[in-house]
């Protein structure tokens, strides 16, 4: 029996824009989502947009009481922005009814909320401005943090301010998978850093309007394997991990951006606009916690012939395809599960045992219902065996020190996945969007509910 530390985190996750629906409804504005699947419908996997979500807008009731029903003593979701305040200036009071009600509903059975600010989700007036790239973009943030505290903050103990933030650097300004789908490394630079300043404002207006409770921020964590110990190969480790993981990790847990990022990024004339008092903003406005989503390592290799000064990451560190690595099929994404150990022992080596938690871990598949017993309950033993690994390691990072407190899935019920729609299932609840958005539970959410009960499996 594997049992994990007391009060330990069994939980799930999802976002607004992935599970709310009503994505133009009850005083909602259009996101940059909303308005890239009306312009470009094409896009998007079986024309699956914003508004073919889960529902929770309207069943959140009864899918509190799921969570209870299956262990769960946690969940992270997030707040719309564009919901909330849809001109970025005005509260809409049928978001704070329908918000404070949920919230409330997930108390009352027990379960811990963990809930997100930012989750992809631009709102469309403030990237008509400009998005990321202007610098009005972190007061707008700054206000909107303090105004979701001052209404829930009665209610909400425990914040994030970001998740993945890399990712809508990336697939916004790098690879076209996130509106505005555009390919330019100084971009998106620049997007990071007013993305990185927004975090340290929500994070001071947290500091100022809440006397308890904590707040982090959730990353996502690819830890960089180099194909060889050959200086080369290392060196492009070392950018990868600067880019993709120190970048918001150092500045949220150090208070400080790292130095070699700086003169990296410098050096390839990539430097953003920045403000005088940047600096010690970040120092002043260190995090509680960290949430980490992990799914996949980066494999990576000596760039062969790379431009100077770089146009994209892939002349900094080009991907290595390892032989012996296994695949999730449906995902294109490698499993390797030992990943997770390294994390643990990175956050107990390089972070002074800093407090974090598994905020992201699952496996989606594709065509589920391949799976269907005749009791109508999917025989999802693969992500079974997906979450034990994973924990195996976790547990084994854990016993030797590391500072981990939870552990969440993705995600509680199937859920949108952007340009992917509803192509890959995660969720312990199975949804049948043409049957009135059914939900129904398959056999890992009566594994985790075991394993949550037992503390450990």
């Amino acid at each position: 029996m594997k049992t994990f530390p007391k009060n330990f985190l069994w939980g799930s996750a999802t976002s607004a824009p992935q599970s709310e629906g009503h994505s133009l409804k009850d005083g909602k504005s259009a996101t940059t989502w909303d308005y890239w699947f009306k312009t470009s419908p094409e896009k998007f996997h079986e024309n699956q947009g914003p508004a073919n979500t889960s529902n929770m807008y309207e069943m959140y009731q009864e899918d509190c009481k799921r969570m209870k029903e299956i262990g769960l003593n946690s969940f992270r979701t997030s707040i719309s922005w564009a919901r909330l305040l849809p001109d970025g200036k005005n509260v809409n009071q049928e978001a704070v009814t329908f918000y404070r009600n949920y919230f409330k509903e997930i108390i009352k059975n027990d379960v811990k909320p963990i809930i997100n600010l930012f989750h992809f989700d631009m709102p469309m007036w403030l990237m008509e401005k400009g998005g990321w790239e202007t610098r009005e973009s972190v007061d707008a943030f700054a206000f909107y943090a303090k105004t979701a505290f001052e209404l829930f903050g009665d209610l909400i103990n425990d914040w994030t301010t970001f998740n993945e933030p890399i990712v809508h650097i990336e697939c916004g300004y790098l690879n076209g998978a996130h509106y505005p789908a555009i390919h330019d490394f100084k971009k998106a630079i620049q997007v990071g850093y007013h993305t990185l300043i927004a975090h340290v404002c929500a994070v001071k207006a947290f500091r100022e309007i809440m006397s308890e409770g904590s707040i982090g921020i959730i990353l996502n964590i690819t830890p960089a394997y180099a194909r060889s110990d050959d200086k080369a190969d290392q060196i492009a480790k070392e950018n990868a991990d600067l880019l993709t993981m120190k970048s918001f990790l150092d500045p949220a847990v150090k208070g400080a951006i790292p130095n070699d990022l700086i003169q990296l990024i410098k050096e390839h004339d990539l430097t953003p606009k920045t403000v005088s008092t940047d600096t010690s903003l970040i120092k002043e406005n260190t995090v509680d916690f960290i949430g980490l989503n992990y799914y996949q390592p980066l494999r990576v290799q000596a760039p062969v012939n790379p431009n100077f000064p770089a146009q994209t990451p892939d002349d900094l560190f080009a991907p290595y395809d390892w032989p012996e690595k296994r695949i999730n099929p449906y995902r294109g994404w490698e499993i390797y599960p030992k990943a997770i150990y390294d994390v643990a022992m990175m956050m107990k080596n390089e972070y002074n045992n800093f407090p974090w938690y598994v905020s992201e871990n699952g496996m989606g598949v594709a065509n589920e219902e391949r799976f269907l017993d005749e009791q109508g309950m999917i025989q999802d033993d693969y992500r079974i065996d997906f979450m034990k690994e994973h924990l195996d390691y976790l547990y084994q990072g854990i016993q030797e020190g590391s500072n981990c407190f939870g552990y969440h899935t993705w995600t509680f019920i199937d859920c949108w996945s952007w340009l992917n729609g509803y192509r890959n299932r995660y969720g312990f609840y199975r949804l049948e969007l043409e049957n009135n958005f059914k939900r129904q539970l398959k056999k890992s959410g009566l594994w985790y509910r075991e394993t949550a009960q037992n503390n450990g499996y």
